[in-house]
């Protein structure tokens, strides 16, 4: 007896410490649940619940307009008791339920309604509810026959072509060059659905293309009402493009099919049990409609040191000392922060006096793309050291942009910087880096120039035969000659190089296969790791840039038809040409596809086979 007392004491304390150590409840969500549609004269049920316990008495139902409430509210309690890994976790639920009637077909809003926990006032989310007339609508088709092999075409006739909806949504239809655009693609549906498939992937030519989704863990859904009747909506696409070209560009539409799931009364009837129901799948495809975007050339007059962004900028500066002593190094700092085309954003020029040894600049950013455009800053960092004493002044550094909110120019710039540059204090004196002035000459080029100098000795000379020379000799003029030959060999070889370096679109062309070679071992990573997503972004981005670098077709203009004709031209077969395009289309299928509807190890080898070909080919 003693012993099971014990143990009882025993679990009552593990209990009362569990108790004490465990974690704070979570955060209040009052919420709002009801159906999407509902039938004129019939009755359903709305229910508002709370993870939380309310404040006495604190629960306010909202005015019900349009309806009738037939019952409610109903409270009911939950609470559920967990312990995991020696923790407990408590978690409460409160559930007000009404029962409503409809008085009439149309859209009605179900308004928010309020409850306090801890004195704090929680409000819940107004819904959209559509009343529809099941008589008026399907009338003529309850009426009509029905077939044992008709089922399924009974299904399909349940939905309707406004059922399911995708819909492009842009932000604005006309723009400036360089001015952010976001676009969403939206699955609109009244039905409910199991699966969806893409067939077609946006283009984005002449874009540069930012995309949202991948910076959200989950589908963002909400309920919206278009063209007079309520919708569940799934955001399926979101990006933020930036035109890199005037004119009209046009954004091609994105095509899906979806799976419809239809219930259907059955006709044969248990003996004992009544009917049932029959579930059929109905697969439907959407498009979204096409888009053409007018681009705005930017207006003329832009100051000298505009460089193409486009938004609204700040300019910040932290300056060094203004006294730095001589040989010592120090840094001045510019951060650009603001919202626009900040990736495109690049160093402002910074004129230091021509006894500064300037150095490379470095770059740091911290940028958020979000649907009202990319936000942040990039800060540039230029270190320089001084080498001569004396004071200077250092010019302003100024950054333009475009507005295009007020459509024009602005120009920041930050203030001037007069420096003075003191004596090193290591030397101990004045530093032998002091520029002279009108001569450009440093001390030290003075003190060499006093060693070149010296007297002519006096006296007769003192001459000794010595051995045959090697000046003039046969030796000497092979060996003068062979130096020639050098020279001239490696000047034609240096010549040829430095041309070949200016030739940008040489340099391209030759180091495509090498580019291209690095990202497909980047995409056999991914591949290792299972990361489709990334995978196939990659195997994009090594076949587009490959034919980028080899044709010099800026990515912007870069399309299917101009690396056909590209092909074409450089007696590449139609064949292989399609092969490229089916790579191209299985890639982009692929990335906006659920689940894995391409092999990888397939998509990777058809890849890097098709560019082998291509090279070997080309340098025929």
């Amino acid at each position: 007896m003693n012993r099971f007392v014990a143990r009882r004491l025993a679990g009552l304390l593990c209990c009362l410490f569990a108790t004490l150590g465990a974690p704070a409840a979570e955060r209040p969500v009052f919420e709002l649940s009801t159906p999407l549609t509902v039938a004129a004269g019939t009755a359903f049920s709305v229910e508002f619940s709370l993870n939380a316990k309310p404040d006495d008495d604190s629960f306010r139902a909202p005015s019900f307009e349009g309806f009738d409430v037939l019952a409610g509210p109903a409270v009911s309690r939950g609470s559920n008791i967990s312990f995991v890994n020696g923790q407990m976790s408590k978690s409460v639920r409160y559930t007000y339920t009404f029962v409503l009637l409809p008085r009439e077909a149309g859209n009605v809003t179900i308004g928010a309604a309020a409850i306090a926990v801890d004195g704090q006032t929680l409000h819940s989310q107004p819904q959209p509810v559509e009343v529809v007339d099941e008589g008026a609508q399907g009338g003529a088709a309850a009426q009509r026959p029905q077939a044992g092999g008709e089922r399924p075409t009974e299904a399909a006739d349940r939905v309707a072509e406004d059922d399911v909806l995708l819909r492009a949504v842009v932000s604005k239809r006309t723009v400036f060059k360089n001015e952010p655009l976001h676009v969403t693609y939206k699955l609109y549906t009244r039905v409910p659905f199991v699966d969806y498939s893409f067939e077609a992937a946006p283009a984005f030519n002449g874009f540069w293309a930012q995309d949202l989704v991948q910076k959200r863990n989950n589908v963002q859904s909400g309920r919206e009402t278009y063209n007079g009747k309520v919708y569940e909506t799934y955001v399926l696409g979101d990006w933020l493009l930036y035109p890199q070209q005037a004119g009209s560009l046009a954004i091609e539409p994105m095509g899906m099919t979806i799976v419809a799931q239809v219930v259907v009364q059955s006709r044969n009837r248990d003996p004992f049990f009544g009917g049932g129901h029959e579930v059929y799948n109905v697969p439907r495809k959407v498009r979204s409609q096409p888009m053409t975007i007018t681009v705005k050339p930017l207006p003329a007059g832009a100051p000298a040191d505009f460089g193409g962004a486009v938004g609204d900028f700040r300019l910040e500066a932290v300056m060094p000392d203004a006294r730095l002593a001589a040989n010592s190094g120090a840094t001045y700092t510019v951060r650009i922060s603001g919202t626009g085309n900040l990736t495109f954003v690049q160093a402002p020029t910074l004129t230091l006096p021509t006894s500064f040894e300037q150095y490379n600049v470095r770059t740091t950013e911290s940028i958020n793309a979000t649907a009202a455009g990319i936000t942040g800053y990039r800060q540039f960092e230029y270190p320089f050291i001084a080498r001569a004493e004396g004071e200077y002044e250092v010019a302003p550094v100024r950054f333009s942009y475009f507005d295009p909110t007020r459509m024009q120019y602005r120009t920041l710039e930050t203030k001037p910087l007069a420096l003075e540059i003191l004596p090193d204090a290591k030397g101990g004196g004045a530093s032998d880096a002091v520029v002279l002035p009108g001569r450009g000459l440093s001390k030290e080029e003075v003190k060499l120039l006093g060693e070149d100098i010296r007297f002519i000795k006096m006296g007769a000379a003192r001459l000794r035969p010595q051995q045959t020379p090697l000046l003039f000799s046969g030796a000497y003029w092979g060996l003068l000659g062979l130096l020639g030959l050098l020279f001239a060999g490696l000047y034609a070889a240096l010549r040829r190089r430095i041309l070949e370096s200016q030739n940008l679109v040489l340099v391209r062309g030759r180091r495509a296969n090498k580019v291209a070679l690095q990202r497909f071992r980047a995409a056999r990573r991914y591949m290792e790791l299972q990361e489709r997503h990334a995978f196939y972004e990659e195997m994009l981005r090594a076949l587009w840039g490959y034919m980028s670098d080899k044709f010099n077709i800026p990515v912007a203009n870069l399309t299917k038809e101009n690396v056909r004709e590209e092909l074409h031209k450089r007696g590449i077969s139609a064949e292989e040409s399609q092969r490229f395009t089916a790579i191209i289309t299985r890639c982009d299928e692929a990335q906006y596809a659920p689940a894995a509807t391409s092999s990888m190890h397939e998509v990777y080898a058809s890849g890097v086979e098709l560019l082998s070909e291509i090279e070997a080919k080309i340098k025929r």
